[in-house]
């Protein structure tokens, strides 16, 4: 058995993470370190708050990372599982980094509680939108992207898996993109209720402004036995990784989602554990890479499912 942990990625609801820290010590001193790093109670803010409360930018990227370190943590404590590789879709890049031991968990809470107000403050001076595209051809879509340009910015920010891609840019562009896609053949164009056009050119001035927090934070070089997989150029990272510039450069690029999963299981990573919310990169691994195995961590059932299943695969 050969495995990667994802940080999860999933709707926010109010009540996650309570469950496991209800089961796991270890999960439960990832949130308080957390909320020390931070200033807010992170546990409070995922537990409490309302749907909207949580869907804010500056609220969900601090709290998808805490749970997704969370279960990770969770796990590991009841386990003793040592992965090939750990790797993150957008903020859970920055989970991933810390998991693998680049960054404490104090320093990655910071950097991430920075990040989504500095991307909430972008999508105000910078409006944008995004729009997923579903059933079409990433060569399809760049041509529609190009085809439209003249009405503004308009780019792929996510390429999540095979037939579901991400537009990102202008709102007029985006508009236009979407009603062009679906002429051409896409089979669904939905737009997402996001407050910027993030993974496009339309963050720079916010990369910039991130740049300068990562650019004092205290990277580390990480086991070298441990890969990790960045968005930005989906090829694993071993040992001294340029991270400030890695995650500098994440925030106004495409999420290259599919050539990760597809690079992971070229290295022979045959089971993918999703910790801490959802399930949606599993969802992503059935149609990338389908004979894979799909674990996820997000509460205290799932984590006594996973731990047997990791058992099993460690004994075979």
């Amino acid at each position: 058995m050969k495995a990667v942990v994802f940080p999860g990625q999933g709707s926010q609801r109010p009540g996650m993470g309570q469950s496991l820290v209800e089961v796991s010590a270890g999960a439960a001193a990832v949130f308080e370190e957390a909320s020390r790093s931070t200033g807010i109670d992170v546990l409070a803010l995922c537990v409490e708050s309302d749907e909207e409360t949580l869907r804010q930018t500056q609220n969900a990227q601090i709290a998808l990372f805490t749970c997704g370190l969370a279960g990770w943590a969770a796990l590991k404590e009841k386990t003793g599982l040592q992965p090939e590789a750990f790797a993150g879709h957008s903020v859970g890049e920055y989970a991933a980094v810390v998991a693998s031991g680049v960054l404490d968990i104090a320093s990655g809470a910071a950097l991430v509680r920075a990040r989504g107000e500095i991307m909430a403050r972008a999508g105000q001076t910078r409006p944008g939108t995004m729009a997923a595209v579903l059933g079409m051809e990433r060569s399809d879509l760049e041509k529609v992207c190009a085809d439209v340009s003249g009405q503004g910015t308009v780019v792929i920010a996510n390429d999540n898996a095979p037939g579901q891609l991400v537009i990102s840019g202008d709102t007029d562009a985006i508009h236009a993109a979407s009603a062009l896609a679906g002429e051409r053949g896409a089979k669904r164009v939905l737009p997402l209720n996001v407050s910027g056009a993030f993974h496009s050119p339309l963050m720079a001035e916010a990369a910039d402004e991130m740049g300068q927090r990562l650019a004092t934070a205290s990277f580390r070089p990480h086991d070298q036995s441990v890969a990790v997989y960045p968005n930005l150029t989906a090829q694993r990272v071993d040992r001294d990784g340029d991270w400030p510039r890695l995650l500098k450069e994440q925030l106004m690029s495409p999420v290259r989602w599919t050539e990760t999963v597809q690079c992971m299981a070229q290295a022979g990573i045959d089971t993918f554990i999703e910790c801490g919310v959802g399930e949606v990169l599993i969802g992503l691994l059935r149609r990338t890479v389908p004979g894979a195995t799909g674990i996820r961590v997000v509460d205290g059932a799932t984590l006594d499912d996973a731990a047997t299943k990791v058992s099993e695969g460690v004994s075979a």
